[in-house]
Parts: C-alpha cells; sequence; structure tokens
C-alpha cells in the first residue's frame, strides 16, 4: 500500500475527517458533538436502547481514489455507542490507494460497539484500514471487521490490487490486542489463497460488560453446513476478551455462522441494528 498510516492523522477541518463524543446523561447516552467533513456524513438514529447509534456514510457510495477517512469518537464515562455503517463500504478502482481510520477512546465503566459492514474491493483497488480503540481499565469494547471478494458476478473474485486491515486494541493495565491482515497479489495469487471462501468475518469482544457475548461466541456454534462452505475459530484471549473468525463460501452463511453472537449483541444493546442488515 502506498497510504502510510500518519497520512490520516490532519485536523479535523480538512476533507473526509469526523469527530464524535458521547456521554451519559440519566439512563440514556447522548451525542454531545458530531462533525463530518464531506464526503463523510454521520447518521444518528434514534433507538430503544441505552446507547447512541453512529452511521457513518460517505456521500460518492464508496470509495475512489486518494480518499482518506478518518473518524475519532469519544466515549465518555458510563456511557454506550454503537457505532456502523449504513452499507457495506466500496471501494473503486484506486491505483494511488484509499484508507480509513478509526479512533474510539473508550472512558471508565464505558462500552462501545463497533460493527461496520464488510469491506467490497473491486477491481484495481487498494485499500488500508486501521483501527485503534483505547480502553480504561474497566471499559469494553465489540468490533467487528469484515470483507468479501468483491464482485463476483462480474468476474472481480479477489481481483483488488491490495488489502490492508489491523485493529489494535490497547488496554489500561493489561496487553494490547492487535488483528491484522494484509492481502497483496505480489505475494500470490488471493484468489488461489482464499479457494472457495468469497467472504471473511472477525468478531472481537473485550472487557466487563461483554462477558455473557464472549460465552457465545466460544460455546454456541450452528449446525455445520452440508459442504462446509463455512469454517470457524474461535479462542479466548487471556481472561476478559475472545475472538471469532468465519471464513465462508457466501455472506449468508457468514452471517448465520455469527448469529448467536449477534443475538447476544442485540440484548446488551437493547434494541437491533441487525434488523434489515444481517
Amino acid at each position: 500500500m502506498r497510504l502510510p498510516v500518519g497520512a490520516l492523522e490532519r485536523t479535523d477541518t480538512e476533507p473526509g475527517q469526523g469527530a464524535v463524543a458521547v456521554a451519559r446523561v440519566g439512563p440514556r447516552t447522548v451525542v454531545e458533538r458530531a462533525l463530518a467533513r464531506s464526503p463523510l456524513r454521520l447518521l444518528l438514529p434514534k433507538n430503544h436502547g441505552e446507547a447512541a447509534w453512529v452511521f457513518l456514510v460517505n456521500l460518492g457510495g464508496g470509495l475512489v481514489d486518494g480518499d482518506r477517512i478518518a473518524t475519532r469518537v469519544d466515549v465518555g464515562e458510563r456511557a454506550a455507542v454503537l457505532v456502523g455503517t449504513q452499507a457495506s463500504t466500496k471501494v473503486y478502482r484506486s491505483p494511488q490507494g484509499c484508507a480509513q481510520h478509526l479512533e474510539v477512546s473508550v472512558a471508565p465503566a464505558a462500552w462501545a460497539a463497533v460493527v461496520p459492514d464488510p469491506v467490497v474491493c473491486f477491481a484495481g483497488a487498494r485499500y488500508e484500514q486501521r483501527t485503534r480503540v483505547s480502553l480504561a481499565r474497566d471499559a469494553s469494547v465489540v468490533l467487528l471487521d469484515g470483507y468479501t471478494c468483491g464482485r463476483a458476478a462480474r468476474g472481480e473474485r479477489w481481483r483488488f490490487d491490495g488489502y490492508s486491515a489491523r485493529t489494535t486494541v490497547m488496554r489500561e493495565g493489561g496487553r494490547p490486542i492487535v488483528d491484522a491482515v494484509h492481502l497483496d497479489p505480489r505475494h500470490g495469487s488471493i484468489e488461489e489463497r482464499m479457494g472457495k471462501f468469497e467472504v471473511v468475518l472477525t468478531l472481537l469482544a473485550v472487557g466487563p460488560r461483554f462477558a455473557p457475548l464472549r460465552e457465545v461466541m466460544l460455546t454456541r456454534r450452528p449446525a455445520p453446513s452440508p459442504d462446509d462452505d463455512e469454517v470457524v475459530a474461535a479462542s479466548p484471549i487471556g481472561e476478559d476478551a475472545a475472538l471469532v473468525r468465519v471464513g465462508a463460501r457466501r455472506f449468508e452463511g457468514a452471517s448465520r455462522a455469527l448469529r448467536p453472537s449477534f443475538g447476544e449483541l442485540v440484548r446488551v444493546l437493547g434494541d437491533d441494528p441487525f434488523a434489515r442488515k444481517w
């Protein structure tokens, strides 16, 4: 990838920059500050739970060559936030590369659910993603990350020029958790290495608020598909974190594999952001 990580560390007055701050007021969380510079937009729908919902939207329907989106989310003490996307993030042909950076800071006794739809890289796309979460000692986060093969119906299966994603969770008083993937055709055919799979989803849950979710992640499995169209791998990370990774032939299969975990997350949220999507 041609975009260094530092390329996204700019002021919030530049294009593609966003900032959100949420705080606890009584039984609910409210948005104190929300700023977005085109082509980024923020949707703040109401919901029936205790968390504030923030959906990231790109006005162009996807990322084009040179786009750099950077968003910061600050979660105040005892507050809660859900960060999602309106739809999958489409990345168009981009010889110079596109990038997105998300930074989330979670205060004591607060929690965040970061659940964007998968990234879809079209043929010739170059994409870099960085997600960094800072947790106070008793804060919690759940993170969903995923990508697909691209427009398979148009013969673009795994035909992008580069995909790089790195998630880092920094915990006060604990060791950092890092999950990363780098796909580059210069290292060999991506299509051959991915085999029959067209979707990869990763769910990571950290902290005390999501202890019941971690139990579901580690113990509840859907019935295997007849043709082994989904592969699910789950593992604990220390005493307060767990990760599940799913490889699937179709998005519906990947979604089905994570449905028990999504169900538990909906219980925590008090409302269902996945009802019409997953």
